[in-house]
């Protein structure tokens, strides 16, 4: 086991998952230029908070851009490098991005609201599921984190639309204010 993925006790450590575009950053649709990286008003204060706890901070994505042909595979990392760097200057270490890059007609199980994308992090990561979170603007990333057994914060932050979900699916206006959730779930 990799013992800077452990926690103070030894075990696997807790996460928060977060959707991209939408979530942390301004949904420009099929972002395909690194240089239109723009987070959400506090964004990389209230993830930094988050890590200061322990939490390992991953991004899961959609990126059927891809898969639609309107950009290449590299171009998709060449955005999520540019969203790491960003967090970088601001002191906050992303543990890992995942991304789909399919079509939404092949039906793959790594795009959201399927779990393949979160339950190769939890294996390659050493996450606690019991402690991590996912947080999302939309439904199937609600439903995605709520499928791979986590706790889930839809923020309404990005697409109007919100989907089918239970009444009592937790709710935030902001990054901020799920991370305040999540840290008062910690304590109480």
């Amino acid at each position: 086991m990799n013992n800077n993925l452990l926690n103070k006790t030894g075990g696997r450590r807790p996460a928060v998952f977060f959707d991209r575009d939408g979530t942390l950053i301004d949904d420009i649709g099929y972002l395909s230029d690194p240089g239109k990286v723009f987070f959400y008003n506090g964004v990389p204060e209230a993830l930094k908070k988050l890590v200061d706890r322990g939490y390992l901070l991953v991004v899961i994505t959609n990126q059927s851009g891809i898969g639609r042909g309107y950009f290449e595979e590299e171009t998709a990392i060449a955005v999520n490098l540019s969203l790491l760097n960003l967090l970088e200057e601001k002191g906050v270490g992303l543990s890992a991005v995942y991304y789909c890059p399919h079509h939404p007609d092949e039906r793959c199980l790594c795009r959201k609201p399927g779990v393949l994308m979160l339950k190769r992090a939890i294996d390659e990561l050493g996450i606690d599921c019991s402690s991590s979170w996912v947080v999302g603007d939309t439904d199937k990333d609600v439903h995605a984190g709520m499928n791979a057994g986590l706790r889930a914060i839809l923020v309404e932050t990005g697409k109007p639309e919100k989907g089918d979900l239970p009444a009592d699916v937790m709710r935030s206006r902001s990054i901020a204010d799920a991370v305040i959730r999540i840290l008062d779930q910690e304590t109480g």
